[in-house]
């Protein structure tokens, strides 16, 4: 077994993992300003309106990351249900009218003085934390269902709840997501987590059948070409923008989608654009990227020396690679449109905000693990630590 590096030594995060996300928020920021500075000129009077913003948010990123980093992974377990309780609050806060500001049909940002704040991205990152802190002090009792599965469902059902509120059915799926994967990894029983989900389609049937607009997005999933000038346009417009592309893109600039033809170039669909201009080797690339970040995520959190350290690295990494499966397959017409951002790449100050500093939790673990023993803490001893 290894022995933990002496105090004295200098810590050492992954750099393999720290260039792969800094690779991809800088690939986001010079996609952003491609596929945004025409509609930038053409609506507000500055290419460079959405391009400074984002910097604004990858500096205030790097900040996060780098706090994440200094201050450790171990000290997120006594912010857990603080981090959880102000989640709550700020879902609660967006759909009050008047407070919660509404764009697209959808009531999601709180607008403040020089940003809008996105809760659901915040919220998103608490219940993980929450989760993991809440799954390893229970660690022994993980199994039962009174104990292990039944209060994390509720839960997970009142936050899906206010995001379905907004409404957020990508986030609400994402969160969803990020339980079954987490107690799936704490070791719950196989059948609560089967027969929950056989439960939930129904319920997510009549979710998606009592909206007209879910049903069009199933409409423009099943066949976009069939409703080519109307609910399929989007799918459509983003199909011919990565398929324009071939093999090495039309360059950098050159695209013609972001052109007024696809709607969300810069934000949803920033990876129709990416694919259009960077074509196959562009595309290979950013999958290659978040191919490592999952990579080293997975291999930090299972290095870690402790069941809540393994549990926030599983989930975290599980968020990125989430997310971005999802995000592409929209894009490719493989998946119906959910709204969910590309990880780092996409436009939104929140998300590359909270990311970022996510991915600062990452290389947080990717240092202790350095000759961490193996193994996990028990409950009791977790709770030490929250202490």
């Amino acid at each position: 077994m290894k022995t933990p590096p002496p105090s004295n030594a200098p810590v050492r995060f992954d750099p393999i993992l720290l260039c792969a996300v800094l690779a991809l928020v800088t690939m986001g920021l010079v996609m952003v300003y491609s596929a945004s500075a025409v509609l930038a000129q053409d609506k507000l009077g500055d290419s460079l309106y959405f391009f400074k913003r984002q910097v604004t948010a990858a500096g205030l990123g790097l900040v996060a990351m780098a706090v994440a980093m200094k201050v450790g992974w171990r000290k997120l377990a006594r912010w857990a249900y603080p981090l959880l309780l102000a989640a709550i609050v700020l879902l609660v806060l967006v759909a009050i009218p008047g407070i919660g500001s509404t764009a697209g049909g959808a009531r999601r940002w709180i607008r403040l003085p020089g940003f809008s704040l996105q809760p659901a991205e915040v919220a998103k990152f608490a219940w993980v934390v929450y989760l993991s802190y809440s799954l390893a002090k229970k660690r022994e009792k993980v199994a039962t269902f009174s104990v292990g599965f039944l209060p994390h469902l509720a839960l997970c059902g009142i936050l899906v709840m206010l995001c379905m509120l907004q409404p957020d059915f990508g986030s609400s799926v994402l969160l969803v997501f990020m339980l079954f994967v987490l107690l799936f990894a704490a070791g719950a029983k196989l059948s609560y987590l089967v027969g929950s989900i056989l439960l939930a389609l129904p319920l997510a049937y009549v979710a998606i059948a009592s909206s007209p607009y879910r049903m069009k997005r199933i409409l423009a999933f099943l066949d976009p070409w069939a409703h080519r000038h109307d609910v399929g346009y989007q799918v459509a417009e983003s199909l011919m923008s990565i398929g324009s592309g071939g093999v090495s893109g039309l360059g950098l600039g050159d695209g013609r989608q972001k052109l007024f033809f696809l709607p969300e170039a810069h934000t949803d669909f920033i990876f129709a654009i990416l694919g259009e201009e960077t074509g196959l080797i562009g595309v290979g690339v950013l999958v290659v990227l978040y191919a490592i970040v999952l990579w080293r995520g997975v291999r930090a959190s299972l290095a870690a020396g402790e069941s809540f350290g393994t549990y926030l690295g599983l989930g975290i990494s599980s968020i990125i690679a989430f997310q971005a499966t999802v995000n592409m397959c929209v894009a490719m017409g493989l998946l119906p449109t959910k709204g969910l951002t590309l990880p780092f790449v996409s436009y939104g100050g929140s998300s590359l905000v909270v990311l970022m500093g996510a991915a600062g939790v990452l290389l947080s673990l990717s240092a202790s693990a350095q000759g961490a023993p193996r193994g996990a803490r028990t409950g009791s001893e977790l709770r030490e630590v929250a202490a």
